[in-house]
Formats: structure tokens, sequence, C-alpha cells
């Protein structure tokens, strides 16, 4: 249909690194597939900068932590 956005499922993040530990932008690439289709996986550069990364992290913590997977000790 038009206008509706293709679907892509995530795979993995490899290779996320910096430069130093002090760095604001990280490298990687992102390992994706697009949903419904037969062909291969695709590998796509990004570059992250360290507020999302930060931004992410607690995101994803709070996702987790409500999810009924994870098991609390």
């Amino acid at each position: 249909m038009p206008g509706m956005a293709e679907g892509w499922e995530l795979l993995t993040l490899r290779g996320l690194a910096a430069t130093d530990e002090r760095a604001e932008m990280f490298t990687g690439t992102l390992v994706i597939h697009r949903l419904g289709s037969p062909e291969p996986v695709e590998s796509v550069g990004v570059q992250v900068k360290r507020n999302v990364l930060v931004e992410m992290h607690e995101t994803l913590g709070r996702l987790l932590a409500r999810s009924t997977g994870l098991k609390q000790r």
C-alpha cells in the first residue's frame, strides 16, 4: 500500500565501538531483515551519539523491567 512504512526486524548490532572512553560518537553495524522478504539480511553502518545510547539504555531498561519475561531476583 502506498504510504505504509516498511517493516524491519532488528537482528543485532555488531561492533559498536568508539575511538576512546570519552567519545561522543560510536560506530557499528545494524543487521536487519525486511519483514516478509525472502531476501537475505542487510548490514547497515550506523553512527550513534552518546546521548541516544543513554536514552535507549534507560528506555530498554524500563521496558525489560516491566516485561513478564524478566524474572526479578
